[in-house]
């Protein structure tokens, strides 16, 4: 049984999302301070996936997601009310597996609870991606060129390891924005995975301008090469 940890001051949603979430199987915690959450860090590797309010009676949940980071890697992701530009590219950029905002429909959040599920089981299946001089250590979520740490932020980490995780597959923009972000697509272009994209490239490619590892295939999309 799956276990869920649901950090959410409002007892009328916490209890309705509690029930819900009982009716389809999950075991079910509930948090409603920031302090209650502390109290259950020693046990963070017990939970699935924790759904996280940003708005808590004693302190910020971004702050307290920082928090989390520091120790787990355990999927997060934020509910709240506070359905700015600002407070989602935020949250997805700090790492959050996704942001949802309320009102919410419980089916669409489950959907989007079982699709983080999902890809973070099939990542436990791969340890270590090796791709020519750049190797993915996906215990760590740390990525090395020649032995060297590289440091890419949340979201650059993710584009990788979606590619790198399906050598050869070509997948279009709108394909890895899906997978990646499960939020508000308002919020996401095509922009800005172009931005991403060369960061990325900047970082591990050779040559920015002659990619091998991340190749663009003209008129579909992104691949990563299975063999560099």
């Amino acid at each position: 049984m799956q276990k869920i940890l649901i950090v959410e001051d409002d007892a009328t949603i916490s209890m309705g999302l509690s029930y819900y979430l009982k009716q389809e199987g999950f075991d079910v915690v509930i948090c409603d301070t920031c302090e209650k959450v502390r109290s259950f860090f020693a046990e963070l590797s017990s939970f699935s996936l924790l759904l996280l309010d940003c708005t808590l009676p004693d302190g910020n949940g971004f702050d307290l997601f920082r928090e989390i980071r520091h120790l787990s890697m355990v999927p997060v992701i934020f509910l709240t009310a506070m359905d700015d530009e600002v407070s989602i590219v935020m949250g997805l950029d700090m790492g959050a597996d996704d942001y949802i905002t309320k009102p919410f429909k419980a089916r669409e959040l489950l959907s989007r609870m079982k699709s983080v599920l999902r890809r973070t089981e099939k990542n436990q299946d791969m340890t270590k991606i090796q791709l020519g001089n750049v190797l993915i250590d996906t215990k760590q979520a740390k990525v090395f060129k020649n032995g060297v740490d590289v440091m890419l932020t949340a979201l650059e980490y993710k584009i990788l390891l979606i590619l790198a995780f399906n050598p050869n597959q070509v997948f279009s923009r709108e394909a890895i924005l899906a997978d990646i972000w499960d939020c508000n697509e308002d919020y996401v272009n095509d922009n800005t995975l172009t931005v991403y994209i060369k960061r990325l490239r900047e970082k591990i490619e050779d040559d920015k301008d002659h990619p091998k590892i991340i190749e663009t295939v003209r008129g579909m999309g992104y691949r990563v090469k299975k063999d560099v």
